[in-house]
C-alpha cells in the first residue's frame, strides 16, 4: 500500500496514488466514450466532440457528489461519536503523529476511536480539507447520481441525444471505475472484513495483508484503521475493480444489441446494485453506516434502490427505439 508515489523534489509536494489513480480512471473513461459515440452516436464525427464538452460536466458531477457523500458520512460520525477530552487534544494536537502515540501508550482504545474519527472533525474544523480530494475519500454511489444528473444536463445542451448518451457514458465510465478502484488499494479506503481463520491461507488478490501498527503510524495518509494492523483482510478494492470491468462488458454486450437507448444504462445499473450488494457483504469499513443491527450498510441500501430503479428502467423502457441501421445503397 502506497498512499504517496512520491514527492516532487525541491518542494516536497506528494502525488498521492489515490489522486494519480482516479483522475487516470477519469481520462480512460472520456477516451472510451468518444470510441463508444464514434460506434453508437448519430453523427460519428460530431458526437465524440461533443461528448469532451460534456465529459467536463460529468467529471465535476462526479467529484461533488462523490466529496458531499463521503463529507456528509464523515462529519455525522465525528457528531454521533462521544468524544473525551483525551481524544479531542488529540484531534486538535499541531502533531497528532507525536500527540498519538501518547494517547495510544495512555489509551489505546481512545486513541483507535480518536483516529476513527479524525477526517470528520477536520471537515467540521478546517472546512479548506473538504476541497482536498486527492487525499481520498469519494463515495462512488454519490459520484454516480452527480455524474448523471450534470451529464444528462449537459448532453441536451451539447446536442447530444440524452439516451443514447445515457448508455455509452454509462458503459464508459465503469472502465474508468475499475482504474480509480486501485487507488482505493493504495490508500487503504474501502477495505474488507477480517478473513476468518479458515480462509486466511487464501493469496492475493483474494485477500490482502495490512501492514504492522509501526507502518500505519509511519504513514498517517493510509485510512486503515490501526485495529486491523498486520490482519489478513478481504482485497474488496480489487474486487470491485474486476467487478467494474465485468459491468462494463456487460453494458457493452447490451450496448451493441440493444432494441431501445437507455437499456444499456439500466442493465449497467442492474448488473453493478446486484454485484455491490453481494461484495459490501465482505466490507470491513462500517463507519459508512449499518441499518437494522448492522444487516446493511448504507451502500447495500442505495444498491437496492438503484436495483429498483434500473428494473423500472427495463420495464418501461423510456428511451426512444434504436434506429435501424440504413442498408448501403
Amino acid at each position: 500500500m502506497h498512499p504517496i508515489l512520491f514527492e516532487i523534489p525541491g518542494i516536497g509536494f506528494p502525488i498521492r496514488s489515490f489522486g494519480v489513480l482516479v483522475a487516470a480512471g477519469m481520462f480512460l473513461a472520456i477516451w472510451i466514450w468518444g470510441k463508444l459515440l464514434e460506434r453508437h452516436g448519430d453523427d460519428p464525427a460530431e458526437d465524440p466532440l461533443k461528448s469532451s464538452q460534456v465529459a467536463i460536466w460529468v467529471v465535476v458531477g462526479i467529484l461533488l457528489g462523490a466529496r458531499a457523500l463521503y463529507v456528509l458520512v464523515e462529519s455525522s460520525r465525528y457528531l454521533a461519536a462521544d468524544v473525551t477530552e483525551g481524544m479531542e487534544q488529540y484531534l486538535d494536537a499541531e502533531d497528532r503523529r507525536s500527540a498519538g502515540a501518547q494517547l495510544a501508550a495512555r489509551d489505546p482504545e481512545a486513541f483507535e476511536a480518536a483516529h476513527a474519527v479524525a477526517v470528520g472533525y477536520d471537515f467540521l474544523h478546517d472546512p479548506v480539507q473538504i476541497l482536498l480530494i486527492w487525499k481520498g475519500g469519494l463515495v462512488m454511489y454519490g459520484g454516480l447520481l452527480g455524474g448523471i444528473l450534470l451529464g444528462l444536463w449537459k448532453s441536451r445542451q451539447a446536442g447530444l441525444e440524452r439516451w443514447n448518451a445515457f448508455d455509452t457514458c454509462m458503459v464508459a465510465g465503469f472502465f474508468g471505475l475499475a482504474v480509480g478502484r486501485w487507488g482505493c488499494l493504495l490508500v487503504g479506503d474501502d477495505f474488507g472484513a477480517a478473513v476468518p481463520e479458515a480462509w486466511r491461507h487464501l493469496p492475493f488478490p483474494i485477500t490482502l495483508t495490512v501492514p504492522d501498527r509501526e507502518w500505519l503510524a509511519a504513514n498517517d495518509d493510509s485510512l486503515l484503521p490501526r485495529e486491523f494492523a498486520g490482519q489478513k483482510l478481504w482485497a474488496t478494492q480489487v474486487w470491485m475493480s474486476v467487478n467494474a470491468v465485468l459491468v462494463g462488458l456487460v453494458g457493452l454486450f447490451v450496448l451493441a444489441r440493444r432494441s431501445w437507448r437507455g437499456q444499456a444504462a439500466a442493465a449497467v445499473i442492474v448488473h453493478y446494485s446486484i454485484t455491490r450488494f453481494l461484495i459490501e457483504a465482505f466490507r470491513g469499513d462500517d463507519i459508512r453506516g449499518v441499518w437494522f443491527g448492522g444487516a446493511l450498510s448504507t451502500s447495500q441500501l442505495i444498491s437496492l434502490g438503484g436495483l429498483a430503479i434500473g428494473i423500472a428502467l427495463l420495464v418501461k423502457k423510456p428511451g426512444p427505439a434504436t434506429p435501424v441501421a440504413k442498408a448501403p445503397a
